[in-house]
């Protein structure tokens, strides 16, 4: 079973919230609303996406739903070839779940953007790829000091805890201190956790280097590893629950 969170990010606060969950087991989709939808319209009015209308329904189709195909670059591209090299997924695996898992399927048009559920490796370890973000806000300094990054070269995190929007934002540092991006909201929380308990083996390592034509943020490509004790679940935070009582909690995998 494959697992991917949709999450809505209020444009005035610019807090994010996990609204959604979709699941594949390789015949269907599935698609519920999580706990953190009714956060998200308690305070600050997020309304059910025109594809789902009713918070309290299971969704299912054979097909990928709509509102996730159309953030899916179309196979026919003449570009598509290179796009899925910056994702650095292999060929002939570039499945329409993987690509969304690891793009983000980000839009200019909306505040949405998907991300996967970790799983762990073939060591037992915790992993998870993403784009480092906020590379818009960084100084042009910053994107010339990414294309200097070599494959595989550690990056440090720092608690940038007097950021005014979050202040449990965590950078992404070099060896030399030059801020490279910011780590994705959604996994900050799971950072935190495993941290706590064995900070030695929380490891974030640069993945690929995208340069021109690849957008911003789809510039840095990067991995974290970390252990994985048995009392440890991702997402484990209140609102990555489906709202329906009768729905798996947390990740759904196999």
């Amino acid at each position: 079973m494959k697992t991917l969170f949709l999450a809505w990010q209020d444009p005035k606060s610019r807090s994010w919230f996990p609204i959604g969950r979709l699941t594949y087991d390789g015949t269907q989709y599935q698609f519920v609303y999580t706990q953190g939808a009714t956060e998200a319209q308690t305070k600050f009015g997020f309304q059910a996406l025109l594809s789902f209308p009713e918070l309290n329904r299971v969704y299912t189709s054979v097909e990928l739903f709509p509102l996730f195909s159309n953030r899916l670059m179309r196979p026919s591209r003449p570009d598509y070839k290179s796009y899925i090299e910056w994702l650095n997924i292999p060929e002939h695996e570039d499945e329409p779940i993987t690509i969304l898992s690891r793009s983000g399927g980000q839009k200019v048009t909306d505040n949405y953007e998907v991300f996967p559920c970790p799983e762990p490796d073939e060591n037992g370890l915790y992993c998870i790829h993403f784009f480092a973000h906020g590379l818009r806000h960084l100084p042009p300094s910053a994107i010339e000091r990414i294309s200097q990054l070599q494959t595989s070269e550690l990056l440090y995190l720092a608690n940038e805890f007097q950021n005014p929007y979050d202040p449990c934002a965590l950078l992404l540092c070099t060896k030399d201190h030059h801020i490279v991006g910011y780590c994705p909201r959604y996994i900050v929380d799971d950072i935190f956790k495993l941290k706590n308990k064995n900070p030695e083996l929380v490891k974030v390592q640069v993945e690929r280097i995208n340069p021109v034509p690849a957008p911003l943020q789809l510039r840095l490509l990067c991995n974290m590893t970390a252990e994985w004790d048995e009392e440890f679940r991702p997402f484990s935070s209140w609102e990555y629950q489906p709202i329906l009582a009768d729905i798996p909690v947390g990740c759904a995998t196999t």
